[in-house]
């Protein structure tokens, strides 16, 4: 075999030791979760803000980020709930590429995973500590999601993990909402079916073990866009595709029923300039139909200090160095314009 050890991973209860969730942030977290739940279980009208950077690559600029996001949320609590993007994993098509801080907690240096692991939950509590906004990370790895299990306050499962058995499953498990992405052809049955295994009980193989999970009635829906086989992007926001996305999530009577509208990716054709208008149509879109309004519950957004993105190597402080994200003053203009029109 072509495997070679590297270095030996701590279980997640050490790296919980070494680095603890304090105690007094529980709370917060607490209150938060509920708060979440009710939104997707349809008790609450607050409107879902996941924002923040294609990948989290700099505590600082993360953190200084989610501070100015801390602020506004002041403005607008009463309408929005702010969930802070903090993804530390990032998927990549040909493997090729900074595939997030788990591998290189810095973007310059070589690939340390015991040192991505220990900076990444360090990033995660210092956001939650400073902004009291608990965050959002995809899980791309299920087996280490434990190590900051914790901390998060929502989870995505990627289009490119959707319909990966270990995901479903694991996700049944999780205490925290789960947005399920639809797959990168689009198909809606391949999310949905996603969603209906992760609400029910199952018994697998994880990290080790037989275990046994119990359902996560939070799981959701994603709707990204799609690539059709020439590579061409689709969107999937429209009136008439959350129409029919509602349609089918009816008949399958699935629980607490929510979609969460990303407005990058193959939505936007990855032009992040789009976005606010993207939003300003599903934010119509709402006001058009009732089945629409019930459903759409929130959206997805790439936003960092900086517009646009650069390359590693020519690194610029609260630029992504993975796709190209939405400007702080356009991002501040948009979470507004969300509070005034959701």
């Amino acid at each position: 075999m072509s495997f070679v050890n590297e270095q030996n991973i701590p279980s997640p209860e050490e790296v919980k030791d070494i680095v603890p969730f304090p105690r007094h942030l529980a709370g917060v977290w607490t209150k938060r979760d509920a708060e979440l739940k009710e939104i997707l279980a349809g008790k609450s009208d607050k409107f879902i803000v996941i924002v923040g950077p294609c990948s989290a690559s700099d505590e600082d600029a993360v953190c200084d980020y989610i501070s100015r996001l801390a602020k506004i949320n002041e403005d607008v609590k009463e309408k929005l709930f702010i969930i802070p993007r903090i993804y530390t994993n990032k998927p990549r098509t040909t493997g090729d590429g900074y595939k997030g801080m788990l591998h290189q907690p810095d973007p310059e240096k070589a690939t340390n995973i015991y040192e991505g692991v220990l900076a990444l939950r360090k990033m995660h509590i210092r956001a939650v500590s400073e902004s009291h906004l608990t965050s959002a990370d995809e899980m791309l790895y299920p087996e280490n999601l434990v190590y900051i299990s914790d901390v998060l306050g929502y989870i995505a499962v990627g289009a490119r993990s959707v319909e990966n058995q270990q995901h479903r499953l694991v996700a049944s498990g999780i205490d925290q909402p789960v947005g399920m992405k639809n797959p990168t052809s689009g198909d809606f049955s391949v999310m949905l079916n996603s969603i209906h295994a992760a609400h029910h009980e199952h018994v697998f193989l994880y990290r080790d073990h037989e275990v046994s999970t119990s359902g996560n009635p939070y799981a959701h829906a994603i709707v990204r866009g799609s690539v059709d086989k020439y590579g061409k992007a689709y969107a999937n926001y429209h009136y008439e595709d959350l129409i029919t996305l509602a349609e089918e999530y009816y008949d399958r009577k699935l629980v607490n029923p929510a979609i969460i509208c990303d407005t990058n990716h193959s939505n936007s054709g990855k032009k992040f300039y789009e976005q606010p208008r993207i939003v300003a149509e599903i934010l119509h879109n709402r006001t058009q139909n009732n089945d629409i309004k019930n459903l759409v519950k929130g959206v997805m957004i790439e936003s960092f200090i900086e517009e646009g993105n650069c390359k590693p190597e020519n690194h610029i402080y609260g630029k992504s160095i993975t796709d190209a994200c939405l400007g702080w003053n356009d991002t501040e203009k948009l979470i507004h314009y969300i509070a005034e029109h959701c």
